[in-house]
C-alpha cells in the first residue's frame, strides 16, 4: 500500500512540474506565464501615451478605438469635448477651479441652467448649487 502511495505521488509530482514554464530563473505555471509582465498602477499612469499623433497619422490613430480623443493637439490625441485641458479645441484650459468641459464648453455645473450638476441636466428655472429649481 505505501509503494503504491508513493508512485501515484511521484506521478502527480511530475504531472505538476511538466505544466510549469521557467521564466528568468523563476516558474510559473502553465498559462500564468504573464504574471511576470504585469507593471505597477504608478507605471502605467505615468507611462508615455501610445496614442501619439501627428497631422499626418491623426485620422488613423486618434480615431482608433481606445484613443483618449478625436483631435491631435501637441502630437498627442485628446478628447476637446470633455477635456478640461483642451475644452473646445487644443490647448483650451477652463480657467475656473469650478469650470467643468461639458460639450466643448467649459461650464459651472454648480450654476449653469444648462448643465445643473452634471452635463446636460437642463433646469426649468434655476440651478443652485448643482440642484435644478432648488427652494431654499
Amino acid at each position: 500500500m505505501a509503494k503504491l502511495t508513493a508512485t501515484v505521488l511521484l506521478m502527480l509530482l511530475a504531472a505538476a512540474t511538466a505544466g510549469t514554464v521557467t521564466d528568468a530563473g523563476g516558474t510559473l505555471p502553465a498559462g500564468r506565464q504573464q504574471a511576470r509582465t504585469r507593471r505597477s498602477r504608478f507605471l502605467l499612469a505615468n507611462s508615455p501615451s501610445s496614442y501619439a499623433c501627428s497631422k499626418k497619422s491623426a485620422a488613423a490613430v486618434c480615431f482608433a478605438p481606445g484613443s483618449p480623443g478625436a483631435t491631435c493637439c501637441g502630437g498627442q490625441c485628446v478628447d476637446t469635448v470633455a477635456s478640461a485641458d483642451h475644452c473646445g479645441g487644443c490647448n483650451k484650459v477652463c480657467k475656473h477651479d469650478r469650470s467643468t468641459c461639458c460639450g466643448g464648453r467649459c461650464v459651472d455645473l454648480l450654476a449653469d441652467k444648462d448643465q445643473c450638476g452634471a452635463c446636460g441636466n437642463q433646469c426649468n428655472k434655476k440651478c443652485s448649487n448643482g440642484f435644478c429649481d432648488y427652494a431654499l
